[in-house]
């Protein structure tokens, strides 16, 4: 179904448009923008196009667009899936494009398609895309897993062991972030008995909210972004501990190993392979904001290093210890940026990497760029773009 010319889909198709072309398709091509919320969305289509018997192949990616498939010179599919139906999530591109708020529109498609779409999996993305559940249009999501969400006091993690989720966590930056026994450390002056009760739960949420804001080195910012990982909805039947641990590991697994990602959004047993990864990229990117070397422009805070999980530093250090309103980190040969403003921040990271003859991709405040050029000339280049 390829066609020449394909549209950048920048108004989200309607969850029934979405259904109709699932429906009609021999073979649909899923191809995500490898982030927690369109991983999630992927997981929820793949998941519908099952229950309706449509064979389907899934896959995340940086650069979504790279696996559409292209055309030759004459107009004809060049490629040999050109009569697949390509469906790029939190991208543009393909024959359907979910840009916008994927994990909503691909929940609702699912359930005009048939199936029984998993509200809990929808809501991970919208918590990962940095949404709070219920405050957009997601209510209705919201109401379908009531019965599977209890809301609590304490931090969102994924697993049952509350040092090893504390330490992980890429939901707050803290002093003990990336270090299970100083994590340990601090809850052992707690207290805490065997079964936390509520009370237990409101130590532990006092203890990071204080680590986190009251840092020496923690921004104004960082008090209004740790209240994302306050107060978590418990989950029963769903393979995380809280929905924002879900979200938590959803995020990172896309980034760190995407084909795992895939498989856990899909429903596979996928779930120890998905920790692994989420501790190896927390522990990398807790370890980029205490080791980076840093700078301040007007507008922009840098961030430099070797080689870090660029895309969740620059997160991090947007939220929690950048002075600008935008942080940048840029490693030898990829680069990512993060803005609390409603700009086009994909096109500026496009810009700046086509300067130095690069690729650059990325959303309203997110944005990544992949180069073979001096990373000095890169932070010229987004600086200008910028």
């Amino acid at each position: 179904m390829s066609t020449a010319g394909r549209t950048t889909h920048e108004d989200a198709p309607a969850p029934s448009e979405v259904a109709a072309a699932l429906r009609d398709a021999a073979f649909v091509r899923l191809v995500a923008r490898a982030d927690g919320e369109s991983l999630a969305a992927t997981g929820i289509l793949a998941r519908a196009c099952s229950d309706a018997g449509i064979p389907f192949q899934a896959s995340a990616a940086r650069f979504p667009n790279e696996r559409v498939p292209e055309t030759d010179e004459a107009g004809d599919d060049a490629a040999e899936d050109a009569d697949d139906l390509v469906v790029t999530v939190g991208a543009s591109g393909g024959d359907v494009a979910l840009g916008n708020e994927p994990s909503v529109t691909a929940f609702d498609a699912a359930a005009e398609l048939g199936a029984e779409p998993e509200p809990v999996l929808a809501l991970a993305g919208v918590v990962a895309a940095g949404r709070t559940p219920g405050a957009g249009d997601d209510a209705h999501v919201l109401d379908a897993a009531d019965d599977r969400l209890v809301r609590r006091p304490g931090v969102a993690v994924p697993t049952a062991d509350l040092a090893d989720g504390l330490a992980h966590s890429t939901l707050v930056h803290a002093g003990f972030s990336g270090n299970s026994g100083a994590t340990q450390a601090e809850l052992a002056e707690l207290g805490l008995p065997a079964e936390l009760d509520d009370d237990a739960h409101r130590q532990v949420g006092s203890l990071v909210a204080l680590a986190t804001a009251g840092a020496e080195s923690a921004t104004a910012r960082a008090a209004e972004t740790v209240e994302r990982a306050l107060r978590p909805y418990e989950l029963s039947d769903a393979p995380f501990a809280t929905l924002g641990g879900y979200a938590d590991v959803l995020d990172a697994v896309a980034r760190e190993r995407p084909g795992t990602g895939v498989a856990l959004a899909l429903g596979h047993d996928a779930r120890t392979s998905a920790l692994d990864a989420w501790r190896d990229h927390a522990g990398a990117a807790h370890a980029t904001l205490r080791e980076a070397t840093t700078a301040r422009y007007d507008g922009l805070f840098v961030a430099r290093t070797d080689a870090a999980p660029v895309e969740t530093a620059a997160r991090l250090f947007r939220d929690y210890r950048s002075p600008e309103p935008t942080a940048l980190v840029v490693a030898d040969d990829e680069a990512a940026a993060a803005t609390v403003d409603d700009r086009d921040l994909g096109a500026t990271m496009r810009e700046a990497a086509s300067a130095v003859g690069g690729d650059g991709t990325g959303t309203t405040r997110r944005g990544y760029a992949r180069f073979d050029a001096a990373s000095t000339d890169f932070l010229e280049a987004f600086r200008e773009a910028l």
